[in-house]
């Protein structure tokens, strides 16, 4: 009878060991798993912006080479400087910097975030109405928008010249109205009121109050919008005319299309892949440093709303 009892009492514990250990084991194999796939698409990622640095490292016959040379051997590192003095890269970065990228980028947060402002924290007739539309006009592609554009920017004189970027940038864009208007929403409205109480007016309130606290939303917006900006094709391609008016994306088009025309010339392909290298390599950089802001603004962004 006591053999019995304790048999039966020490069945469960034989049992429940088991449990937890089973678990534990399909839990490593889920985690496995999971890291497996992460990594075989982290490599899928990585692989071209490798394989366009090393081949810029390279010579035409590395380049050319069948099975492809994976490590370049030698290194070519001076391709970087004789590419990037082969046309007039400098003039084009400083236009891309200076003429199109910063200014795009200041105008469209400041007039989004005060828009966004507007309609998240102050009430009035035809509020949400308004906000639908604006969001509707996400809907339009570019591509129906071009032609009435371009014919209204040429009336107003301004092909070859960047005003049709800067100018609409004042204007906010629907998008990043969007996503500040959401973030403003999971800012406590008791700020706003306190703020209000001792006499603070409402661009004051954004400011003091709402922009400190929007760092993150703030950070995605002007990475979004430089990003746009700086890798922008089609747009310079339409308005902008003269080579010394041109921005990187278009000096590397020039710079492919020179050599194409040329022939066969010494270094062609590595000149291109040393040039995209370096266009790349601000916003690597410019992610790098500010990817735990830049991480904590898409996570909170449209927790409210």
């Amino acid at each position: 009878m006591t053999s019995a009892s304790q048999t039966v009492a020490g069945n469960p514990p034989v049992q429940t060991a088991a449990k937890p250990r089973s678990r534990t084991v399909s839990h490593r194999i889920t985690q496995a798993s999971l890291y497996l796939v992460l990594i075989i698409l982290g490599i899928t990622w990585i692989f071209p912006l490798y394989w366009m640095a090393s081949s810029a490292l390279k010579d035409d016959n590395q380049v050319y080479t069948v099975p492809p040379v994976l490590i370049p051997s030698p290194a070519y590192w001076n391709n970087f400087a004789d590419a990037w003095t082969r046309m007039d890269f400098t003039r084009a970065a400083f236009n891309s910097i200076f003429l199109y990228a910063l200014p795009v980028t200041i105008f469209t947060l400041a007039s989004s975030m005060v828009i966004a402002y507007g309609f998240a924290r102050i009430r009035w007739r035809g509020r949400e109405a308004l906000f639908w539309v604006c969001i509707a006009t996400m809907m339009l592609p570019w591509q129906v928008t071009m032609v009435p554009l371009f014919i209204i920017f040429k009336n107003l004189g301004w092909i070859n010249t960047y005003w049709p970027f800067v100018v609409p940038s004042l204007f906010g864009n629907a998008y990043f109205i969007f996503l500040l208007r959401q973030f403003f929403l999971t800012i406590p409205e008791e700020l706003s009121d306190a703020a209000r109480i001792d006499g603070s007016g409402e661009f004051g309130i954004l400011w003091r109050i709402i922009m400190p606290l929007s760092k993150p939303a703030m950070a995605v917006v002007a990475l979004f919008c430089f990003l746009g900006a700086w890798n922008n094709y089609l747009g310079p391609l339409i308005y902008i005319n003269t080579e010394s008016m041109q921005p990187l994306a278009l000096a590397i088009y020039r710079l492919r299309t020179m050599a194409t025309s040329m022939g066969t010339t010494s270094m062609a392909y590595p000149h291109l892949m040393a040039v995209s290298t370096l266009v790349a390599l601000p916003i690597i950089l410019i992610f790098i440093f500010a990817q735990r802001t830049f991480i904590e603004g898409i996570s909170t962004t449209g927790l409210k709303g």
